[in-house]
C-alpha cells in the first residue's frame, strides 16, 4: 500500500478553511467593503456566536474578553480564576468596538457551512487595570518568538517541518497566537533537515547548536508519532540551553496533540518570566465606612459590594454610631479594591490604615 509521507498527511489534515469576509457593523475607522477582518495582537478576540442578535453578543463580549485576559497573563485558566468570571459580566464595559465575519467552510459530505465570527476590540488601559485589580499575572511585552523543532513520523520515516511547511504546522503556530505569543519555524534547509535525528533523541544540545542563527535563543524541540489510539508528541522546551520543561500528551488527533506543544511553552515562559500582579496579594483586610446612618445606606453599601469581583466575602465586626467596621476577602490587595470601585461607587476615600470610606 502507498504510503503517506508525514508532511503530506498533516496538511491533508490541516487544510486551511476558505474564509469570506463582510467588514458589517464596523464601530471604529473606515474599512472598504469585503475587506477580512480579524483580531489582531493582546487586547483583540475573535469568537464564534450563532447569530448577531444582543443577547449573542454579550456572550460573546465575555468569552472574547475571557481570552484576552488569558493572553495578558499567559494563564490558560484565567477565567477560572477567583473574581474573572462574576467581571465577565461586564465584558461590554471594556470593549472599543466590534466586527462581525461570515466564514465559509466545507462539511465533511461536501456541502457549504456558515459560520459567524465576532470580532472584539476591547479598550488596553481599562483590561490592564481589570487584569491588575484581579490580581492575575503579568507576562510582560515583547514576548519572545521561540523556534520550533518538530519532527513527524507517520511509519514512513521522521520529517522535519521546516518554514515551507507552515500550514501542515498551522494548530501548533495558531495555539501560540491564542496563548499570546509567537513561534517560528526553521528554514528547512538541507543541513537543518539533517538534524531530523538529533530531534528525535531530543538531543537539544546538537538541536541549539543548528539554532544558533537564530534569535531567541530558545528551541521547542518535538516528536510527533502514531500510537496504537492515534498520535502522541513528546517535546522539550530550552530556554539559552537549559531545559526549562518536558511534557508529552496523546490524542487521538494529531492537530490537537501537535498544539499542545504551544501549551507547554506558554506554561514555561510564564513560569520564568511572569511577574505578579501590582494589586497586592489576596486576603482578609480590615475596611472601614462612615456616614451609615439609615437602612439604605446599608443595602446601597452591601449591595454595591457584593458587586465588586474583587471582594470574595463580607464580614461584618464591629458598628458603632454611624460607623461600620468590615473584613473584606480580596482576590487581590487593596489597591485592586480601590480600582474596581467604580464612579457608580456609594462611597468615596480610602485614606488611613485601616482604610476609611465615607458614604455619599
Amino acid at each position: 500500500m502507498r504510503r503517506t509521507s508525514a508532511i503530506a498527511l498533516a496538511a491533508a489534515l490541516l487544510l486551511a478553511t476558505l474564509t469570506i469576509s463582510t467588514a458589517a457593523l464596523a464601530q471604529s475607522g473606515l474599512r472598504t467593503e469585503g475587506d477580512a477582518v480579524s483580531a489582531r495582537g493582546l487586547y483583540q478576540a475573535e469568537v464564534p456566536v450563532n447569530g448577531q442578535g444582543e443577547e449573542e453578543r454579550q456572550g460573546g463580549f465575555a468569552r472574547a474578553l475571557g481570552s484576552v485576559l488569558a493572553k495578558l497573563s499567559g494563564d490558560r485558566s484565567a477565567m477560572s480564576r477567583p473574581g474573572v468570571g462574576a467581571e465577565l459580566r461586564n465584558a461590554r464595559d471594556y470593549v472599543e468596538g466590534y466586527d462581525y465575519r461570515q466564514d465559509q467552510g466545507t462539511s465533511p459530505t461536501g456541502a457549504p457551512t456558515f459560520r459567524t465570527t465576532l470580532v472584539v476590540r476591547f479598550d488596553e488601559d481599562q483590561v490592564n487595570g481589570l487584569a491588575g485589580a484581579l490580581g492575575l499575572p503579568v507576562w510582560p511585552q515583547p514576548r519572545p518568538k521561540p523556534v520550533v523543532w518538530l519532527a513527524i513520523n507517520d511509519g514512513s520515516g521522521p520529517r522535519l517541518m521546516g518554514l515551507q511547511h507552515a500550514n501542515a504546522a498551522r494548530p501548533l503556530l495558531n495555539r501560540a497566537i491564542e496563548r499570546g505569543y509567537s513561534l517560528g519555524l526553521p528554514a528547512g534547509g538541507a543541513a537543518e533537515q539533517a538534524l531530523v535525528g538529533a530531534i528525535w533523541r531530543q538531543d537539544t544540545a546538537a538541536v541549539a547548536r543548528a539554532s544558533a542563527r537564530y534569535s531567541p535563543p530558545m528551541q521547542l524541540v518535538g516528536k510527533l508519532y502514531r500510537n496504537k489510539g492515534g498520535w502522541t508528541a513528546d517535546w522539550v522546551f530550552v530556554d539559552a540551553g537549559k531545559v526549562l520543561a518536558k511534557w508529552s500528551v496523546s490524542d487521538a488527533d494529531a492537530r490537537r496533540a501537535m498544539a499542545s506543544g504551544a501549551d507547554g511553552t506558554a506554561d514555561a515562559l510564564v513560569k520564568r518570566y511572569g511577574k505578579r500582579g501590582s494589586a497586592g496579594p489576596a486576603g482578609t483586610y480590615r475596611v472601614l465606612f462612615t456616614g451609615i446612618r439609615t437602612t439604605d445606606d446599608y443595602l446601597r453599601l452591601t449591595g454595591h459590594l457584593q458587586k465588586m469581583a474583587v471582594v470574595r466575602r463580607i464580614t461584618p465586626v464591629r458598628a458603632s454610631g454611624d460607623t461600620l467596621e468590615l473584613d473584606l476577602e480580596l482576590v487581590s490587595g487593596l489597591a485592586g479594591f480601590r480600582r474596581t470601585m467604580g464612579d457608580e461607587a456609594p462611597f468615596t476615600g480610602g485614606e488611613g490604615e485601616p482604610p476609611v470610606y465615607q458614604m455619599r
